[in-house]
């Protein structure tokens, strides 16, 4: 197997503020534990900008243009409670989603089996016309739109088991028979949605919440019964990961006890899904995670499984 890892030292320059959990410490984390000699056969790239084109198949074009337009020279723009610009973010931004569509390319095109993308920030709560939850772009959106637009696959699976629920992809796609979103994540927790009851319009999103103190053998039935058959009768052609790692049990901003085994164990049943179903197509793009050991250790369990296939 070939695994791709796509990232950016521009990534490293967005900056939220002093004592903000989504903090630049978090990539150099990942990269670190990705220098490891385990590693050393992983095929690696930059992170280009992505085109505006490919962002705007998901946001509006007025949205991507007052998002450059608050980028800060100096100091910090705040955005929501909890959502900042530095001068650095718009950069990082531009190149987390363009890492998602660089990998989309690799992955389609045969270049290689699978990808990792290291970058930040994280996109899957932001909406179509509404920064986020630490999120200015939906990456795991834009990778979604550009392999149907530039490549003409048809149908797409997003996977996300991030502590919280991507409540923007779950909107983006509400209405999408051709993009199916599944999710596990804890509940109550931010955003505050994924519900069992939110189906989609077609019946193609799948929500399966998780409560506070849950460790890896709910997690796990939950994908075994919940989210795997209803991924094999969906049949993508290409299956997107929205990877976050805060349902680590180290982790400060959830509640979930699952451990880097759990991450690894998830990340071989869904390569084996794609293997059977779509050629083994798989782009995983980091979300969350913010205990900088937990999220070490989980994205090399996470890198491990991929380069095993």
């Amino acid at each position: 197997m070939t695994t791709l890892l796509v990232t950016h030292p521009a990534c490293s320059a967005h900056d939220m503020g002093e004592g903000h959990p989504e903090r630049p410490e978090r990539l150099r984390a990942v990269d670190q534990a990705l220098e490891d000699e385990t590693f050393q056969l992983l095929a690696r790239d930059a992170a280009p900008r992505v085109a505006i084109e490919a962002l705007t198949r998901v946001h509006p074009l007025d949205y991507v243009e007052a998002i450059q337009r608050a980028s800060p020279s100096q100091g910090a723009i705040q955005l929501d409670s909890d959502t900042a610009m530095s001068p650095g973010t718009l950069e990082a931004a531009l190149r987390s989603a363009g890492g998602a569509t660089f990998a989309v390319d690799e992955v389609v095109m045969r270049r290689v089996d699978n990808a990792f993308v290291a970058t930040r920030p994280p996109g899957h709560h932001a909406e179509a016309a509404t920064p986020m939850g630490f999120c200015f772009f939906n990456n795991a959106a834009v990778a979604a739109r550009h392999a149907q637009a530039v490549h003409g696959v048809e149908r797409v699976a997003i996977v996300d088991f991030d502590v919280h629920h991507g409540n923007g992809t779950q909107d983006i796609f509400w209405n999408d028979r051709r993009v199916m979103y599944a999710s596990t994540h804890q509940m109550p927790l931010y955003p505050g949605t994924g519900a069992l009851t939110e189906t989609g319009e077609h019946n193609q999103i799948v929500n399966a919440p998780l409560r506070a103190g849950d460790g890896g053998d709910v997690f796990r039935d939950a994908f075994e019964t919940a989210i795997l058959p209803r991924l094999d009768d969906f049949a993508p052609d290409l299956l997107i990961i929205s990877a976050g790692f805060d349902a680590h049990f180290r982790d400060p901003l959830g509640g979930l006890n699952l451990s880097e085994a759990d991450f690894g164990w998830v990340t071989e049943r869904l390569l084996a899904l794609a293997a059977r179903r779509c050629g083994g197509r798989v782009v995983s793009l980091l979300e969350g995670g913010y205990d900088l050991e937990g999220l070490a250790r989980s994205a090399a369990a996470h890198v491990s499984a991929l380069m095993r296939g």
